[in-house]
């Protein structure tokens, strides 16, 4: 891989620590590497996003995820944490639709709460996880519609907490569901170098990475 695969994949990267132990000086790191190899974001937990916004200021964009990892809390509780991201810095949001609801068949319910996120998070960027492990191919296709009339920037596959990450198959089908203001953020399962490059190849814009800049640094 040339060097300039690797600053394309890595311009494109959330470089991104979500563990519930992550410690400061860990997220610390993480944010200095970001500024060096020019990530897209940092993605980390909501807690560290005010600190980190005042530690760094225009040296990075900043996201962060709302409704982690399960994707249950309330829309109300939602909104709140949406507003409160973007108050305390937050330029994206990463947020997790409710996936009992789609298991349920209610799709109202589901379009409501994108619709009220998308107006919480002002011009924010918006990136929808619908952790596509627990979903069909049928509740992929609606989910990447409603999406796209919710005005959501992203569709992101995975939170990489689930039963599974991102798979190949599943950007194609987003592809061929959503509209062309909508873009793809594949996260969950990347590892090696080749598997960012596949992700990046197949035509995610966006790739959700712990170990980027490992993987690609050691390529």
């Amino acid at each position: 891989m040339t060097d300039d695969k690797k600053k394309q994949i890595l311009s494109r990267v959330d470089h991104t620590l979500l563990k519930p132990f992550a410690t400061w000086e860990q997220i610390q790191t993480l944010c200095k590497e970001a500024v060096k190899y020019k990530t897209a974001t940092v993605c980390i937990p909501a807690s560290y996003v005010k600190r980190v916004s005042e530690t760094f200021r225009k040296e990075l964009r900043v996201c962060t995820v709302i409704g982690f990892p399960l994707g249950y809390d309330t829309t109300e509780a939602k909104v709140f944490e949406a507003q409160n991201a973007v108050r305390n810095g937050a330029a994206e949001i990463d947020m997790v639709i409710n996936i009992g609801d789609v298991k349920n068949g209610d799709f109202d319910s589901v379009e409501k709460e994108l619709t009220a996120l998308r107006s919480a998070t002002e011009s924010g960027i918006l990136k929808v996880i619908i952790e596509t492990c627990y979903l069909d191919r049928d509740e992929k296709i609606k989910l990447s519609q409603l999406v796209t009339k919710a005005g959501a920037d992203f569709i992101k596959t995975s939170t990489g907490f689930g039963t599974g990450g991102a798979v190949l198959e599943d950007i194609a089908l987003l592809r061929a569901n959503i509209g062309k203001n909508v873009r793809i953020k594949a996260a969950g399962g990347m590892r090696t170098a080749e598997d960012h490059e596949m992700f990046f190849d197949a035509g995610a814009d966006r790739l959700g990475s712990s170990s980027a800049i490992k993987a690609l640094h050691e390529a």
